[in-house]
Parts: structure tokens; C-alpha cells; sequence
């Protein structure tokens, strides 16, 4: 009997494919990342670098593989056979970063989804000590400054709910410790929401991100909107703007702003060629870059403002300078914001909205991040899992094994685990690495007339060494070190990464296959 293998399918129109595609760009590093890079480098004058990255790098590599997935109707994988099956491993290497980071990511929204369990409350658990999991070292400072307080050990309510509610976080890796059975429900929920956003594809990928691609602007225009009138928040956003011209003679500030581009783009994961194939052929995809390319800095500049504003309110009701209270990453999002809420009329209101941003900006990155390696896998075996209720259920198994593995993520030592996946699993080294071979691939061995893409990026190459020369052993919150086995095991998961490059072209072994290219697209 004859199998019937179900058609690829396509966008329905060209606002879903704009709309996935900022849904995914347009994340949790655009609030929690970008903002602090831009007062820790200088201020305005972060500017500088992160617009010659941004138009020497994010732009050429983001039309590249979004262009790469519209001519060749392919995933992320299958779309380098075409171009050269030699760099075939370019493709699995984006997946294999990509399977990485579909593990660690969701549990991000894991800690939001529990955050925002315990908003609807009429006073935040994190506003005061006095609960079971406080010790006597907790101090309700009470809007004053912390200069008043002498005791060496004080820690604030929220870091305690934060490491001893949420976290329960052990000594050390070593001490795994027990699950966490509450953020594992957390976890669930978030797994159960992205299945059934991607599970008929393009279908219904297509209509869900029109709440969660412009549900985040709805939030982050209320939250700036508040942030703007709170006291104080002028001295917040001066810090985050106020240029300082000298701090662009450190070549760090440049490393930043070239791996923020990086990031921030989602370029080098496959999930733009895997968008973009649903495309159709003559779609105009370099007019969407730009508009999409603007849009994610435009985004990443106004959550600045969002942002800072409440810092500086944060910082005046405090007594303290910005520096105090600035953070970036998880520390912004479950310490330093949430903390800031507690000083707010309405406190539970705001949490709730800032937590609602939170999970809708990194849901919709989950899921079309989870489309991306499904879409690899079903172009590489079409008669395979396009018939029935097959790809069904290879996302049903994908989301069940990505669920087991991270609840590693969940136990009492899991935010260790967290961090290595994070700096090394899917870390801007193995992001650049990519970016090199990508270039080279089409730029050299393709042809740039073949793709209409004449941009070689040295700027890439520069990054990457000095990524290497100035590497820092990792360490949590800037105190515990690792132990050796714990730094080996991180630079397995990168090299592991690294290493699918070369590995699938070799499995080619005659020249004229490994250098040979798909004379049409389509």
C-alpha cells in the first residue's frame, strides 16, 4: 500500500512569518541583557560598536540563513546538503546547540510560571522575611539604606526567597540534592504550552504567536510607562545612556557587543533557515530582515528605558548608587526587579505583569526554538515522519526526553548545571564558530553571486580569539568555583558542539559529492 506523506506546508500569510520570527528574536535577553551591557560598557557610547556589529554581522548572517531557508524549502541541516554536502555539518551542529539550549532555556520559564504563582497575593512572599524559609540573617530594610545595617551577613528577603524557596540551592555541585517537585509542575506546564503550540507546525505556530509576539510590547509599554513616573527613575536611565567615550578602548566592550548581536539574533541555531523555508520562494526576505533587524534593537533600546527607570527609583528609595542594584540575567529577573515591585503601591499587580512579559518573551523563543530541530529532523526523513501523526508525536517524544533531562536543572544543586549548559552548551564561542564556517561556506566555496551574499566576516574571527584569550574560568554569583570535573564536563558539551562541523563532512568520501551544490533552488 502506498504511504501518503503529508505536504510540508507554509505560512499563510507573511504577517505569521514576521511574527515567529520576532517572537523568537525578540526574547529574555532583549530586557535582561542588553540593558546592563549598554550601562556597563559606556553608557550611549556602547552605540558605536553595537552598530558596526550590527550592521557588518547581525544583518549579512541573519539574511544568510533566513534567505539560505526560503531558496532551499529545507530545515537546518538538509538546507547545507544543498548548498555543499562537505558542510553538511554546519547543520547539525546548529541542532545539536539547538537540542542544548531547547533543555536549559524552558526552565527559565519554569522559575517565571512559579514566580507568578506567588503574585496573586496580597502582599509578595518576597517583600519581608518571617517565613519559613528565612533565617535570622534576613533583613527587611524597609526602603531605608543599607549603609544603616552593619551586620556582615545580612542577606534581603527576596535573595533568600529566591535561593531558599525557589532554588533551595545547595553548597556546590557536588550536592545534587533532591528535586524540586513544585518547579517540576512549573516545568510541565511550560513543556504541555509548547507542545501544543507547534505541534500541527506552521499551522498553528502561525496563529499563537499573534498574543505571544505582541503580548510582550503590551506588557513592557506598561512597565515603562509606570517606571518613567517613579522617582528617581531619571538618574536610572542617565546611568543607562550617559556615554563615556573612553570605555571604547577596551576590547571587551567590543567582544560584548559582538556576542549581544549574536545572541540577541538568534543567528547560528537554524531557527531562522527553518522560518524562513516556509516561506515562499519569491518572497521578499531582505526587506523582512531589515524590518526584523530593527525591530529587535528598537525592542532591546526601549527595555532599557523599562527597565532602568525602575533601578534609579529602586536606587533612590534606597539610598544607594545604580551600581548597587544594576544586574543582568536571572539576577535581574528574580532579584533585582522583583525587588524593586516591593517598594511599588500595588506591588502584586506590577509582579504579576513583569512575570507575564517574562514567560510570553521566552515562550514563544522555546517553542519556535523546538520547531527548529523538528523541522530538521522531519526534512531529513520525509517518508518517515510526514505521514500520519508522526510528527505528532517525534515533538510529543522530543518535549518528554528535553523535560527528564532538565530536571537535573531542578535540583537543590541544579542552578550550577544551569550555568554550564548556559556558558558552555550554548555559549557565544560555539555561536562564532559557526558564524566563521557559515561565512566561508557561502562566501568561498558556494559563491556569493549563487546566494547574492558578499559579506566575509573578519569581524566574527576577531571575536572568537579574543573569546578564547580573555576566557575566564566560570564561577556562580562571582564566589563558588567549579570543580575540575565540573569544568571538564562544560567543555565537553562545547567541544561536543564544535566537533558535528567536520564530523558529517567526512563522512562524504568522494571530492566531487562533498564539493558538489544544488544548480536551483526551490
Amino acid at each position: 500500500r502506498d504511504v501518503v506523506v503529508n505536504e510540508r506546508g507554509q505560512w499563510n500569510n507573511k504577517i505569521e512569518f514576521m511574527l515567529s520570527v520576532a517572537g523568537e528574536i525578540i526574547g529574555l535577553g532583549n530586557v535582561w541583557r542588553f540593558p546592563y551591557l549598554c550601562y556597563k560598557n559606556g553608557g550611549g557610547a556602547f552605540f558605536v560598536p553595537y552598530v558596526i556589529f550590527f550592521i557588518c554581522c547581525g544583518i549579512p548572517v541573519f539574511f544568510l540563513e533566513t534567505a539560505l531557508g526560503q531558496f532551499t524549502s529545507e530545515g537546518g541541516i538538509t538546507c547545507w546538503r544543498k548548498v555543499c554536502p562537505l558542510f553538511e555539518g554546519i547543520g547539525y551542529a546548529t541542532q545539536v546547540i539547538e537540542a542544548h539550549l531547547n533543555v536549559y532555556y524552558v526552565v527559565i520559564l519554569a522559575w517565571a510560571i512559579f514566580y507568578l504563582f506567588n503574585c496573586f497575593t496580597t502582599e509578595l512572599p518576597w517583600a519581608s522575611c518571617g517565613h519559613y524559609w528565612n533565617t535570622e540573617n534576613c533583613v527587611d530594610f524597609n526602603n531605608e539604606s543599607i549603609a544603616n545595617f552593619t551586620n556582615p551577613y545580612a542577606t534581603s528577603p527576596v535573595m533568600e526567597f529566591w535561593e531558599r524557596r525557589v532554588l533551595r540551592i545547595s553548597s556546590g555541585i557536588e550536592e545534587v540534592g533532591s528535586l524540586r517537585w513544585e518547579l517540576a509542575i512549573c516545568l510541565a506546564i511550560a513543556w504541555v504550552i509548547c507542545y501544543f503550540c507547534i505541534w500541527k507546525g506552521p499551522k498553528s505556530t502561525g496563529k499563537v504567536v499573534y498574543v505571544t509576539a505582541t503580548f510582550p510590547y503590551f506588557m513592557l509599554l506598561i512597565l515603562l510607562l509606570r517606571g518613567i513616573t517613579l522617582p528617581g527613575a531619571a538618574n536610572g536611565i542617565k546611568f543607562y545612556l550617559y556615554p563615556d567615550i573612553s570605555r571604547l578602548s577596551d576590547p571587551q566592550v567590543w567582544v560584548d557587543a559582538g556576542t549581544q548581536i549574536f545572541f540577541s539574533y538568534a543567528i547560528c541555531l537554524g531557527c531562522l533557515t527553518a522560518l524562513g523555508s516556509y516561506n515562499s520562494y519569491n518572497n521578499n526576505c531582505y526587506r523582512d530582515c531589515i524590518i526584523l533587524c530593527c525591530l529587535n534593537s528598537g525592542t532591546s533600546f526601549v527595555a532599557g528605558f523599562a527597565i532602568f527607570s525602575v533601578l534609579g527609583f529602586m536606587a533612590y528609595e534606597q539610598n544607594v548608587p545604580i551600581e548597587a542594584v544594576a544586574e543582568s540575567g536571572p539576577g535581574l529577573a528574580f532579584i533585582a526587579y522583583p525587588k524593586a515591585v516591593t517598594m511599588m503601591p500595588w506591588s502584586p499587580l506590577w509582579a504579576c505583569l513583569f512575570f507575564m512579559m517574562l514567560i510570553f518573551l521566552g515562550l514563544d523563543s522555546q517553542f519556535v526554538c523546538v520547531e527548529s530541530l523538528v523541522t530538521a529532523i522531519v526534512d531529513m526523513y520525509p517518508k518517515t515522519f510526514r505521514v500520519g501523526y508522526r510528527r505528532e508525536l517525534l515533538i510529543l517524544g522530543m518535549s518528554v526526553a528535553s523535560f527528564f533531562v532538565g530536571l537535573i536543572m531542578l535540583t537543590e544543586g541544579g542552578m550550577y548545571v544551569f550555568q554550564l549548559f548556559d556558558s558552555y552548551a550554548a555559549s557565544g564561542m560555539c555561536l562564532l564558530f559557526v558564524a566563521i564556517f557559515e561565512s566561508i561556506c557561502i562566501g568561498w566555496i558556494y559563491g556569493k553571486r549563487s546566494l547574492c551574499f558578499g559579506y566575509r566576516h573578519p569581524h566574527s574571527n576577531g571575536i572568537f580569539l579574543f573569546f578564547l584569550i580573555k576566557y575566564k574560568p566560570l564561577k556562580y554569583n562571582n564566589v563558588y568555583t567549579y570543580p575540575d570535573w565540573g569544568y571538564g564536563i562544560g567543555w565537553m558539551m562545547a567541544i561536543y558542539n564544535l566537533f558535528w562541523v567536520n564530523l558529517a563532512g567526512s563522512l562524504w568520501s568522494h571530492e566531487s559529492i562533498i564539493c558538489s551544490r544544488a544548480n536551483s533552488f526551490g
